[in-house]
C-alpha cells in the first residue's frame, strides 16, 4: 500500500493576502500547504480520501489516471468542495463513480451539488454512485475500510483505517472504543492544527501525547496551519517516530 500525502494544510487560520509570516514567505516547499487529502493505492485499487477546493490541482500535480472511489470524512467544505472534478475520471473510465459517506455529509452534498444528483441531468455533469455508511467496516472495490468516528468540536467525523494505515483529521476528541481501532497501526496520519488551544482540532502538544499513546511505528501531522510554524523548526522539536507531513510526501506502509 502506498499513501500519498495530496494536501496538509487547512481553511482555518488561512493568512491574509500579502501576509508577511515567515510561514508565508518561506521558500521551504514543505511550508506550502493544500487543503487536507490523501490518495490510497492498494491491491491494485485507487482511493481519495475527500475532495477538497484544491482537488484538480491534487489530481494534476500527482498526475492520476485512474481513480476508484472516493471516501468522505465530513461535510466540511475544505473536504467536499472539489466533487465537481471527478467528472474527469467518468470520461477516463467510462462509469460513474462511486462515493462513500456518512447520510449527513450525503445530504449536504446533494444541497451543495443539486445538480449532479437531479433526476434529469446535465449533459457531461459528474456521474456517481453513492454508499452510505456508518460506523461498522465496509468494503471498497474488495478492499475492507475500517471507519473511526471522532469528533471536530460536536461534529461527528470519520477517520479510516485499511490494514496497518489509519487517518485521523479534524478532531479533537476520540473515544476510547473508538481508540482501540487504532492500536496496531504501523503508520498514522493525524491532526495537528497549531500550537494555541482550538475549538476543533488537537493543537500540537495534544497531537504528540495521541501518537504516543497510539505507538505507530511512524506518525505523520497533517491539517497543518500556517501558525504552527515553519516545518524545519517544528520537526526538530519532534521524536524521530514524529513527522510533520507534506504535500506529495509518499508513505508505503
Amino acid at each position: 500500500m502506498i499513501i500519498t500525502l495530496l494536501g496538509t494544510g487547512t481553511s482555518s487560520g488561512v493568512p491574509l493576502i500579502g501576509c508577511e509570516c515567515d510561514v508565508c514567505r518561506s521558500v521551504d516547499f514543505r511550508d506550502k500547504r493544500l487543503r487536507s487529502s490523501i490518495h490510497i493505492a492498494v491491491d491494485g485499487r485507487s482511493f481519495v480520501v475527500d475532495t477538497g477546493p484544491d482537488f484538480r490541482q491534487q489530481m494534476l500535480r500527482l498526475d492520476l489516471k485512474q481513480l476508484d472511489a472516493v471516501l468522505f470524512t465530513h461535510e466540511h467544505k475544505d473536504h467536499t468542495a472539489g466533487l465537481d472534478e471527478v467528472r474527469a475520471f467518468n470520461f477516463r473510465s467510462g462509469r460513474d463513480m462511486p462515493i462513500y459517506a456518512r447520510s449527513t455529509v450525503l445530504n449536504q452534498l446533494e444541497r451543495e451539488f443539486s445538480y449532479i444528483f437531479s433526476e434529469h441531468k446535465y449533459p457531461g455533469i459528474p456521474q456517481i454512485r453513492v454508499h452510505e455508511i456508518q460506523n461498522e467496516p465496509f468494503d471498497v472495490e474488495g478492499v475492507t475500510v475500517i471507519p473511526i468516528e471522532v469528533l471536530h468540536h460536536k461534529l461527528p467525523v470519520f477517520g479510516f483505517r485499511i490494514g496497518d494505515f489509519t487517518y485521523l483529521t479534524d478532531l479533537n476528541y476520540i473515544e476510547e472504543g473508538e481508540l482501540r481501532k487504532v492500536y496496531g497501526t504501523k503508520v498514522l496520519v493525524l491532526d495537528a492544527l497549531q500550537r494555541q488551544p482550538h475549538i476543533s482540532h488537537f493543537t500540537l502538544d495534544q497531537a504528540v501525547d495521541l501518537a504516543n499513546r497510539i505507538g505507530a511505528d511512524q506518525t505523520y501531522f497533517t491539517h497543518i496551519s500556517h501558525r504552527l510554524g515553519l516545518h524545519r523548526e517544528v520537526e526538530n522539536e519532534l521524536p524521530t517516530h514524529i513527522r510533520l507531513g507534506y504535500d506529495g510526501l509518499r508513505i508505503r506502509v
